[in-house]
């Protein structure tokens, strides 16, 4: 059993939207879809368990446990949820919907991947963030890789949010959880078996995951659409809200009409 998870709530009325950040954010990520997309469903965004306000984890999480994590707080609010996730947060999304298919009404997988397990040297890099962490705490860290995440004409505050956010959410042990958990991800064997609408975003200045890992989701996953957002790093939703949210919204209007 996991400690007890933070969540930013907004929307009263509508589907529930459950959405799981990145692994160097928290649900300040999502700040965009909380105050835009709340007028049509009932958002939940969490600090992932050993992130941000949340509690640190009990015991060591791997992705089942984080999945776990996510599959509890969408019965805390309801009986299923479509879920948004970015990044690290969309392979939980994908193992959620693998490992409980039943309370997942649909996926929104942005800058995301099938899992650093998938290539060798991603998943050494992903190994090595935890022991980076420890030696420049979170500050410098987030002061390290947090420019990486917008593309270079993102406007500074941004890239400043950023960095600030990752700086205020990142600690171990949760992180170190977290990089273990992508780096021993491969979900090319199981993205076959979803059966949940997804749609898939990724921004077309992503180097951080990327097109080309965005569209083995994209070509695996049976129900798909697939979107490239313009002028857009990895934090897509952050950097070009106003485009995402409206395909956000479009692909729920879809799966839920």
């Amino acid at each position: 059993m996991t400690a007890p998870v933070h969540v930013e709530t907004a929307g009263s009325g509508g589907p529930l939207l459950l959405c799981l950040h990145g692994i160097g954010s928290s649900s300040a990520a999502f700040a965009p879809q909380l105050a835009e997309l709340s007028a049509h469903v009932r958002v939940v965004a969490w600090d992932a368990p050993g992130y941000g306000r949340s509690a640190d984890p009990r015991e060591p999480l791997d992705l089942d446990g984080f999945a776990d994590a996510a599959a509890a707080l969408i019965r805390e609010h309801g009986t299923s949820a479509h879920v948004l996730g970015v990044s690290w947060g969309g392979v939980i999304a994908l193992r959620l919907a693998s490992r409980h298919p039943e309370l997942v009404d649909s996926l929104i997988v942005a800058d995301s991947s099938a899992g650093s397990g998938t290539d060798p040297a991603k998943a050494a890099a992903m190994r090595q963030r935890a022991a980076e962490l420890a030696e420049l705490g979170p500050r410098a860290f987030a002061e390290r890789r947090g420019p990486r995440l917008v593309s270079p004409d993102a406007p500074p505050e941004l890239a400043r949010r950023v960095v600030d956010t990752m700086a205020a959410s990142v600690r171990l042990p949760g992180y170190a959880y977290a990089a273990e958990a992508m780096a021993a991800a491969d979900l090319r064997p199981e993205l076959p078996a979803i059966t949940a609408p997804a749609l898939v975003l990724c921004g077309d200045q992503d180097t951080v995951t990327g097109v080309d890992a965005a569209q083995v989701i994209a070509g695996t996953l049976h129900k798909t659409a697939y979107v490239i957002v313009k002028d857009a790093g990895h934090l897509a939703n952050q950097e070009q809200p106003a485009h995402f949210n409206a395909w956000v919204l479009s692909h729920l209007h879809i799966v839920t009409s």
